[in-house]
């Protein structure tokens, strides 16, 4: 459908989804959402990597034993992480025995592992597919800022990482929320350099990306009960709502945030919000599908944004490249 929408022959239906978070994800506004808290930030593992690992694992066989099926028995697992190398997917991986896609789409992939593991459903080739994404705040902060003894000032506009994993597993066949259309995004810079402010760098392609898919489905803001991008926080937030108020598009009332969920900013030192691609996951497969089995949403928009730098790069002077995918999910007949 127009230059960068798919619309999926379906139903392509999300089974069973999951969320397993840390202490912080459960203090905040969505505590009672989650599947599973661990009090622990390394989930009882021996270190950081091996806890998100953890994470991811016991996202993917809770969302398995919600879907009523064994985690062998899925025909393959999309999954994707911060890490170098993807190792918190790689190393959960194992023993599963599933055929396996590493992933790397910084925040946005859960949006890329949802579109991927759709379209592998939709086209026939899996009947059980897993879309799974994680990241760890401790993890996170090793790689790509100062170790944690440093205690370095944050910026104002500085979000937190989660650390949170969400999974769906996603059929042609069952009862659940079903994925109608996909929008693909493409790499956008912005021309950001500051490492601190993901949500300037990304709020762009974000815009890009949902505005594409109004264009190319012909819909409007009001055709959904809720638009979630993740994580833009409280600034990428601010300047997605104004780029659209100039195109006469008001999103008041049914836009919202995952960086902007997860926490609150009022009670929990966070900044301007979360982050991390397990932000967005935790409070898709979490809070949002939930919401629409009980009936509180039945049309969304899930839009995850990335930002797609790493730090040599910006220490060589570059700036932040960024991206966003849209998946439209609906409980009713299309």
């Amino acid at each position: 459908m127009g230059k960068q929408t798919v619309r999926l022959e379906g139903p392509v239906v999300i089974l069973g989804s999951a969320a397993a978070v840390g202490r912080k994800e459960a203090e905040g506004p969505l505590r009672e959402r989650f599947d599973r808290v661990f009090q622990d930030s390394y989930c009882g593992q021996a270190s950081w990597e091996k806890a998100e690992s953890f994470l991811q694992k016991t996202a993917v066989r809770l969302a398995c034993g919600k879907a009523g099926i064994e985690p062998e028995g899925l025909d393959c697992v999309f999954a994707g992480d911060l890490l170098n190398q993807c190792i918190a997917s790689a190393y959960a991986q194992r023993g599963l025995d599933v055929p396996f896609f590493g992933l790397y789409g910084a925040c946005s992939t859960m949006a890329e592992s949802l579109a991927l593991a759709a379209m592998t459903v939709d086209g026939g080739f899996a009947r059980h597919c897993a879309a799974v994404t994680s990241s760890h705040f401790c993890s996170a902060e090793r790689q790509f800022r100062t170790p944690l003894e440093y205690g370095g000032q944050r910026s104002p506009t500085a979000q937190w990482t989660a650390t949170a994993a969400g999974c769906c597993v996603l059929a042609r066949h069952g009862e659940g929320p079903r994925v109608t259309h996909l929008t693909w995004g493409e790499v956008f810079d912005a021309g950001v350099t500051d490492m601190s402010n993901m949500g300037g760098a990304m709020a762009p392609a974000a815009y890009k990306t949902l505005w594409q898919h109004f264009a190319d489905t012909g819909r409007t803001p009001r055709d959904y009960d809720l638009i979630l991008t993740g994580d833009l926080g409280a600034l990428g937030a601010e300047v997605l709502t104004e780029f659209f108020a100039r195109d006469g598009m008001d999103l008041a009332g049914r836009y919202d945030d995952c960086g902007l969920l997860l926490f609150s900013r009022e009670t929990q030192d966070v900044h301007a919000g979360g982050s991390g691609c397990g932000c967005s996951a935790a409070v898709l497969c979490g809070h949002v599908l939930r919401g629409m089995r009980e009936g509180r949403w039945k049309r969304v928009l899930f839009a995850a944004t990335g930002a797609l730098m790493s730090p040599t790069a910006c220490m060589q002077g570059e700036s932040i490249p960024a991206i966003c995918h849209a998946a439209a999910i609906t409980t009713e007949e299309e």
